[in-house]
């Protein structure tokens, strides 16, 4: 009997298209510009992939193996710390689905096989909305948002 596992699933509309939302998640050059980091891979299945921070140190904090590559309408990748690489049951998994709806694109990323409780899943549940929310500012306005902001003292 394994740990406990849980999921997280995030919804978001995003005024572009389907080919740009993709771009921005797979494009190094983009993604430094709404999330600090850059997803770093050749995006080709049983592909390594390297989340790497925008930053002089360029410090990995995200690896993982690129599982399933369908542009612009799907990404599935590994997603594990650095730290924890060599254990495959550290391991969980994210899932990019990009659907053209009206005008716009439905961006539903979910984020499951995460352990319970866990230090990751914990970190997720706090990130993926600010860096969805940076995403979707950064595609209809040009510009992303602070995803390393704090919350201000009361």
């Amino acid at each position: 009997m394994g740990k406990e596992q849980t999921s997280f699933v995030y919804v978001t509309y995003i005024r572009s298209t389907p080919e740009k939302v993709f771009e921005a998640i797979t494009k190094p050059e983009i993604a430094r510009r709404y999330w600090g980091h850059e997803n770093l891979s050749d995006w080709k299945p049983g592909s390594d992939w390297r989340h790497v921070r925008a930053n002089e140190e360029r410090t990995l904090n995200i690896v993982g193996k690129v599982i399933e590559v369908s542009p612009p309408t799907r990404l599935v990748i590994s997603w594990a710390s650095p730290s924890q690489a060599s254990d495959p049951a550290s391991y969980s998994r994210v899932s990019f689905d990009v659907e053209a709806y009206a005008d716009m694109v439905r961006l539903t990323v979910t984020h499951d096989e995460l352990e319970t409780g866990s230090g990751m899943a914990t970190g997720i549940q706090k990130g993926w909305p600010i860096v969805l929310s940076s995403l979707k500012s950064l595609l209809e306005t040009g510009q992303g948002i602070d995803v390393f902001a704090k919350p201000k003292a009361a």
